[in-house]
C-alpha cells in the first residue's frame, strides 16, 4: 500500500517538473542548493521517503518497488504523468526502478551517487542491527562522516551539523526498513529497460557508492548513459552544488 508523501513544491507552475529525491537518512532539506538554480527553469518537487522527515512511517520492511509506488502515487495526486527524476543514493534506487518498470512516466533521469545493487549487504545487516539496537541519533556523525570530504566538513562545519540532524531524526523503523530495501536491491538485470535519457553523476572520493563498480555498472547497463565524476564525497549535490545543478538541469531538458 502507498503512502501519501511529504513534499515541497517550487517554481512556475507551467514549467517542466522535475523530482528529487534524496538519500537515506536526509529529508527535503538535503535539496536546498538546487532549489534556486532549478526553480528558474523548472517546477521541482522535493520528497520525504516512506519513514523519513514528514512523511508517514508504516510498517517495513519496504522494498524499493514500495518507494517507487509511493512516488508515482504522488504524481497521480498532483496530476503529472511524466516528469524528470533526480536522485542521490536511495533516491536513484528508486529512480532506476520508476525508470524501468513505468517509464512512460519518466522523461529523463538523473542518478546521483547510488548502485543499482550492493556487492557486499552485510553493510545493512549490521546498520539494521544498530539502529535497532541503539537507534538513529548514536550512528548519525559516523554516516555523516562519509557524506563529505574532509575539506568540505572542515570549511562548512554547519552544512556537516545539519546533515548529522537530519540522520539523526530519521524515526528509527523509517530508517531500518529502508535498509532492508537496500539490502535486498539488485537492480542489474533491469538496467537495459531503462529508455530515458540517463546521466549518472559520481563522486570521485565517495567511499559508499565508488564510481567503481557503482557508476560503472549503472553506465554499462543503461543504454546510452553518460557519466559525470565531480570532486566530492557521497553528498555530490551539496559539496559540488552549483555543477550539479547544472549537470541536472542540462539531462532534465534532454
Amino acid at each position: 500500500m502507498t503512502v501519501a508523501l511529504h513534499h515541497v513544491d517550487e517554481g512556475p507552475r507551467d514549467a517542466p517538473v522535475i523530482v528529487l529525491c534524496g538519500s537515506l537518512g536526509s529529508t527535503v532539506e538535503m535539496w536546498s542548493p538546487q532549489v534556486e538554480p532549478l526553480t528558474e527553469r523548472f517546477r521541482v518537487i522535493r520528497v520525504d521517503h516512506r519513514g523519513h522527515g514528514g512523511s508517514p512511517v508504516p510498517p517495513g520492511p519496504y522494498t524499493i518497488a514500495d518507494m517507487a509506488g509511493d512516488v508515482l502515487a504522488l504524481l497521480d495526486s498532483l496530476g503529472l504523468d511524466r516528469v524528470a527524476y533526480c536522485g542521490l543514493s536511495m533516491g536513484g534506487c528508486v529512480g532506476m526502478h520508476l525508470a524501468s518498470e513505468a517509464p512512460e512516466r519518466i522523461s529523463a533521469l538523473t542518478l546521483c551517487c547510488t548502485s543499482s545493487y550492493w556487492p557486499d549487504p552485510s553493510v545493512w545487516v549490521d546498520r539494521i542491527a544498530a539502529v535497532e539496537s541503539g537507534g538513529t541519533a548514536p550512528i548519525a556523525a559516523t554516516i555523516v562522516s562519509r557524506w563529505f570530504t574532509p575539506s568540505f566538513a572542515d570549511a562548512r562545519p554547519e552544512v556537516v551539523a545539519g546533515a548529522v540532524g537530519q540522520v539523526a531524526m530519521t524515526p528509527d523503523d523509517g530508517y531500518a526498513s529502508c535498509c532492508a530495501a537496500l539490502r535486498d536491491f539488485d537492480h542489474r538485470p533491469r538496467l537495459g529497460a531503462i529508455t530515458a535519457p540517463t546521466l549518472v553523476i559520481a563522486g570521485s572520493a565517495d567511499p559508499s557508492t565508488p564510481v567503481e563498480p557503482h557508476a560503472r555498472t549503472i553506465v554499462e547497463g543503461i543504454p546510452g548513459a553518460r557519466l559525470e565524476v565531480l570532486d566530492a564525497a557521497h553528498l555530490a549535490t551539496i559539496e559540488q552544488s552549483e555543477q550539479a545543478a547544472e549537470l541536472i538541469a542540462g539531462n532534465s531538458t534532454a
